[in-house]
């Protein structure tokens, strides 16, 4: 229309950026982070991330270039968060159980020129250097961040120390804002469930509206009190470093994720956010009683990552935690949907409740389109809560593509929506459910069993802890459901019962024919390392050659 002009008075490129700025503001004398005895008010902690943003320049860092991290969830990891993309840098957030040799290969990949180490990670760090060093590859500047409060111990010339640094910055630096929107502002790593993980790409812009998206859909007002158990290095927490900002809270960090550490915090800080893969609420729901301690008042719970039992649901209710179940994967920062709760529901039994928040609804505000379509046509499935299909989705809240790695981007992206590779139902009314990984189904006799659905059953079992159901190589049938079980403390149950139990509750095609008594592998982020388990299931080889339990 005659008359429009766009220019910085109606147009200014979104960035989580401004959220701190504005909170500097509004919340200026609130505390932005609390960690032990350390707290921080949002004026002070963008002062320091300004100073980590002018320091960082100074040393050379250029728009664009990447800047690693590896750490828990302590203050300087959130304050990267801001510094990092205020000096116009891509944050790399590493997985801290990474080993040398993997952290090798991404600072590799990502090129990245600096990398801030916390003290206990030093040894994978400098070993990653080492193998750098040993190849001929140029090697990244190396920040020590030692523990809050205390004095850092640098053993070897070269490194720098993360304090040290903030004191050379300077306060009246000028922030390097994005000039688009798309421009990068960080790189996460697939979890590294497949063997090669991928670098995916986030802009300011998806940052920006999956951050609101987060707040929305979590409820959350003003001044939330948030305690910090999803890693900050997984989709940068979910978004919720940036999200935090936005509402000008207080971010609980906690280094280590205990159930005794949940409830203290909890308690301590009158804590009314939190998010945790499922794994995590299965660590609540099963605290022993000297570990829980009385909830000051709702605790506000944002669960994903995996797929949550809804016994689980069940039990955090009782307990007193709100819970809100969200779906997403790297490729979408984190949470890409959201169970939307109706008030209808509330009449519903507790179990019917918990059974319908397990599935993982609709597209949130932030998210264009969220469908289950047939792969090859491209076609919706019937809203039949049976058809099978594959999770996609759309919008601007889809990662901007792979790292150095166009030909999965394209692939990813093929027919102009994000193929998830999760397999899934639409119900009646628009809400998906996820019915599996599409290299996760097994199909024994021609019939696709979900092993989420198997797992759903065999936690409502009194005495298991964990469960992970895997197919197991069968010369008749194809492959059949293995079992994977860690039991409860002081309970016991053998592969019978469970077989047994899993037959009342289940069609019998889908019932584990083996169960397997072991702790289960996982990722930092308390995903079930299925690859691991699928591999120890192959080397049982066919059902008619073993037995139907083992112990390991």
């Amino acid at each position: 229309m005659e008359g429009m002009v766009k220019c910085s008075a109606n147009y200014v490129p979104l960035t989580p950026i401004s959220f701190l700025e504005r909170s500097a503001i509004v919340y200026r004398d609130r505390v932005s982070v609390a960690y032990g005895d350390i707290k921080y008010t949002w004026k002070e902690t963008h002062e320091r991330c300004v100073r980590l943003a002018s320091a960082l320049a100074h040393l050379g860092i250029s728009p664009g270039d990447v800047v690693a991290a590896l750490a828990p969830n302590i203050p300087a990891m959130y304050e990267l968060h801001f510094g990092v993309p205020m000096s116009g840098a891509v944050l790399c957030t590493l997985n801290v159980r990474h080993d040398s040799s993997m952290l090798s290969v991404l600072l590799k990949h990502s090129e990245a020129k600096l990398i801030f180490v916390d003290y206990q990670c030093v040894p994978i760090a400098q070993g990653a250097l080492e193998i750098l060093s040993e190849r001929k590859t140029k090697l990244p500047l190396l920040v020590l961040i030692p523990e809050c409060g205390q004095p850092a111990a640098i053993s070897s010339p070269g490194i720098l120390e993360y304090e040290s640094l903030l004191e050379k910055g300077k306060l009246d630096f000028e922030v390097r804002r994005p000039r688009d929107e798309w421009d990068p502002i960080s790189l996460n790593y697939t979890s590294g469930t497949t063997s090669s993980p991928k670098g995916v790409i986030y802009s300011h812009r998806g940052a920006y509206l999956n951050s609101l998206a987060a707040a929305l859909l979590n409820d959350m007002s003003a001044m939330p009190v948030y305690l910090w158990c999803v890693p900050m290095f997984h989709c940068n927490g979910w978004c919720l470093t940036w999200a935090v900002a936005a509402q000008g809270g207080t971010n609980v960090c906690q280094r280590y994720v205990t159930a005794r550490d949940i409830f203290e915090n909890i308690a301590q800080h009158k804590v009314t956010h939190m998010s945790g893969a499922p794994t995590v609420l299965n660590m609540i729901i099963n605290a022993s009683a000297s570990e829980k301690r009385p909830l000051p008042g709702k605790v506000a719970v944002m669960t994903g990552g995996a797929p949550p039992p809804s016994h689980v649901l069940f039990k955090m209710e009782e307990l007193g935690f709100h819970v809100t179940h969200s779906y997403g994967l790297t490729e979408t920062y984190g949470p890409g949907t959201v169970c939307a709760w109706k008030p209808e529901w509330a009449s519903l039994t507790p179990e019917a409740q918990a059974k319908i928040k397990s599935r993982q609804g609709v597209q949130h505000l932030g998210l264009e389109e969220l469908d289950i379509k047939d792969p090859v046509t491209m076609k919706s499935v019937p809203a039949d809560a049976k058809t099978m299909g594959e999770v996609m989705f759309r919008g601007n809240t889809v990662m901007n593509g792979y790292l150095k790695n166009l030909e999965a981007t394209k692939d990813a992206f093929s027919g102009g929506w994000f193929r998830s590779g999760d397999l899934g139902v639409k119900h009646p009314d628009g809400y998906i459910e996820l019915k599996d990984r599409s290299k996760d189904i097994i199909i024994s006799g021609g019939e696709n069993i979900s092993s989420i659905e198997v797992e759903s059953a065999l936690f409502s079992h009194p005495a298991v802890l964990e469960a992970a159901i895997v197919g197991r190589p069968d010369d008749y049938w194809g492959e059949t459901p293995c079992a994977f079980v860690k039991l409860k403390e002081g309970c016991n149950a053998n592969a019978e019962e469970l077989i047994k139990f899993c037959r009342d509750h289940l069609p019998h095609y889908m019932t584990p024919r083996t169960v397997v008594f072991q702790e289960l592998p996982k990722t930092s982020t308390g995903k079930v390392q299925k690859y691991v388990l699928k591999e120890q299931a192959k080397a049982m080889g066919s059902i008619s050659k073993g037995n139907t339990t083992s112990k390991l």
